[in-house]
């Protein structure tokens, strides 16, 4: 082990690490605040509202993050008189917050779907049940059928968010410096394959707290079920 890399890069590695922790992050938010509705249209009766959802969701699921990531961050300078009109550019110019954009956009068409099949998941006796108690749709959905949704969309989210930050790594080819781009850019200046071992560890070592965290969380969430 070369230990000369690891005390100039490994402060710098931790630094990039918090870097795609904080992008996965805003990404995995925003994504679920824009995944509910989108799940909500893929189910609407409405054709125009589900044919535009299910178009969405097919185009981003069909193609891969590393082109949607190039697609916002390249070709949104071609766009820059009309971002700069509107006053947008800020945010289009800047590689991070192109790749949190791209990131959230992705993942909400992910997450919809997951939200979409546990909602679906529900037995519909739930809902009939509450219909005869004399509860409203809008109040059978939040009461009844969106918690048990959650606890069945529960172990799919986790495997979106380490998917996530697995993914997040095509942040590095768009100069952010997360984990992998001050990997790449320790490479360029040592040659020392080593770099990416290290980087392979803390990629795993996150993936390895969210799988622990998220089956502590599941555990405690459905202990009722377990124990009926």
């Amino acid at each position: 082990m070369n230990f000369e890399v690891l005390q100039e890069y490994g402060p710098r590695m931790l630094a990039g690490l918090v870097v795609t922790l904080e992008l996965v992050a805003i990404s995995i938010v925003c994504g679920a605040l824009l995944a509910v509705p989108i799940a909500l249209g893929r189910m609407s009766r409405n054709k125009l509202v589900s044919r535009i959802a299910f178009a969405y969701v097919y185009a981003v699921r069909g193609t891969p993050l590393l082109a949607q990531t190039f697609l916002v961050y390249y070709g949104a300078g071609q766009f820059r008189p009309e971002l700069q009109a509107v006053g947008l550019w800020w945010l289009f110019k800047d590689a991070f917050f192109c790749c949190v954009l791209t990131f959230t956009l992705n993942t909400a068409a992910y997450q919809a779907e997951i939200y979409r099949g546990a909602i679906l998941a529900v037995p519909r006796g739930q809902s009939e049940a509450a219909m005869s108690l004399g509860l409203t749709p809008r109040a059978i959905f939040r009461m009844v059928v969106a918690p048990q949704a959650m606890l069945l969309a529960l172990r799919p989210l986790g495997n979106e968010i380490i998917l996530m930050i697995k993914g997040s790594s095509v942040a590095a080819i768009v100069t952010v410096f997360d984990l992998m781009g001050v990997t790449r850019l320790a490479y360029s200046r040592t040659f020392d394959f080593q770099v990416y071992l290290w980087a392979a560890v803390l990629y795993l070592v996150m993936v390895e707290i969210i799988r622990r965290v998220w089956d502590h969380l599941e555990h405690r969430l459905t202990r009722h079920i377990r124990h009926a």
